[in-house]
């Protein structure tokens, strides 16, 4: 059978980070073709936040750079998409906390993000729904939340005629084609590789581990949160490299719905519910939002995050194909550096300059690191 729908760049992968590809493809004039396998992934199975992470220097110079590429777009977005621009607050627990906070507000000022630190009252002012006695917090009004499925679909359908969706699963990547299951061949000079924990099995090395989360969603309330909610402790969570732990993350949709956060499992793949895990994860949101205690849970659900070994992205060329690029390893931050990521990859297809120092999360570190002796 002979190679289809010729096209520029295949892109494999139709959740956030793929979309974002294709879309930052096809606004600098190359023809893409997306292979979806309609399975939603981790783009589904998420939050949906747009918040600056700055848990190292690279974390913070790619999420900081990309929110401002977001900010160029949520405006056109349709209302379905679900963008607000809420701000984050982060909540100092007890008092050393407010420390943690300090520090936040002066990397994220490195970058030209503003922050401003909060006390205990203005805390209980903004968010009355808060438990008294937290020590205060950190407000990043420049953060937001959106619903990533949706917005997956509006950057494809911004990009026009130059996408073109090829629902079907990839099977073989080959030079200058791609193997679909069902026995299909879509033809092109350069494949980008986005579509999570799936990369896996297309690819002879393993370069990434799941991180399994569980998330909760209550009955439509009145609106009573404002901002996007977050403890300060929650980067260490996060960015545990094993074990399993529980943090404070709660985002107030715009259905009146809280959408409550969050747990890791490192390396877990099945998708059932951890029960005690997921008790631990809304006992944590309770201890914060103590109201919640009186709010119906109408749905529990788990994901798999996508995480490379040093916990940042693989952007770049892989070092043994010349025609192959990864996009992958964003664990929970694929929706807030989509759109940098895609400026990224883009950049280095095109042979240009990208706007901020890509050599922190180029794909070959990963594929050298596996190449090490034992």
């Amino acid at each position: 059978m002979g190679a289809e729908r010729g096209a520029d760049v295949i892109v494999i992968g139709a959740g956030i980070i793929g979309a974002a590809c294709a879309w930052r493809l096809a606004r600098e004039g190359y023809r893409v073709s997306v292979v979806d396998d309609r399975r939603a992934g981790a783009t589904a199975a998420g939050m949906g936040h747009l918040v600056c992470m700055d848990d190292n220097p690279a974390e913070l110079a790619l999420s900081a750079y990309s929110l401002r590429l977001w900010r160029e777009v949520t405006g056109r977005m349709p209302q379905a998409c679900a963008w607000r621009g809420c701000g984050t607050l982060w909540l100092a627990d007890k008092a050393d906390e407010m420390a943690i906070a300090e520090q936040k507000r002066t990397r994220l000022a490195e970058q030209g993000v503003a922050a401003e630190l909060l006390t205990a009252e203005q805390i209980a002012a903004m968010e009355p729904m808060l438990r008294h006695g937290l020590a205060g917090g950190l407000r990043v009004p420049g953060d937001g939340i959106l619903y990533a499925p949706l917005a997956a679909r509006w950057l494809l359908a911004d990009g026009g005629a130059a996408i073109d969706v090829v629902h079907g699963e990839a099977a073989v990547l080959d030079e200058g084609a791609v193997r679909l299951v069902d026995g299909r061949h879509l033809a092109a000079p350069r494949v980008v590789l986005a579509c999570g924990l799936r990369a896996n099995s297309l690819l002879p090395q393993t370069l990434l581990h799941a991180k399994k989360g569980h998330l909760a969603i209550t009955d439509r309330y009145p609106p009573r949160v404002r901002h996007q909610l977050v403890e300060l402790g929650y980067g260490a969570s996060a960015h545990a490299s094993d074990g399993t732990s529980v943090a404070f993350n709660v985002q107030a949709r715009p259905t009146g719905q809280w959408l409550i956060g969050s747990s890791r499992q490192f390396d877990a793949v099945d998708s059932a519910l951890d029960m005690p895990l997921l008790a631990a994860m809304l006992t944590r949101a309770q201890h914060f939002l103590p109201a919640l205690a009186q709010m119906n849970i109408i749905r529990c659900w788990t994901g798999l995050r996508a995480a490379s070994a040093d916990g940042l992205p693989l952007l770049g060329a892989h070092p043994q194909h010349s025609w192959l690029w990864l996009a992958l390893g964003h664990e929970g931050l694929g929706v807030t550096t989509a759109l940098g990521s895609a400026a990224l990859i883009t950049a280095q297809i095109g042979r240009q300059t990208p706007e901020i120092d890509a050599s922190p999360y180029l794909a070959a570190r990963a594929l050298a690191a596996k190449e090490l002796p034992v």
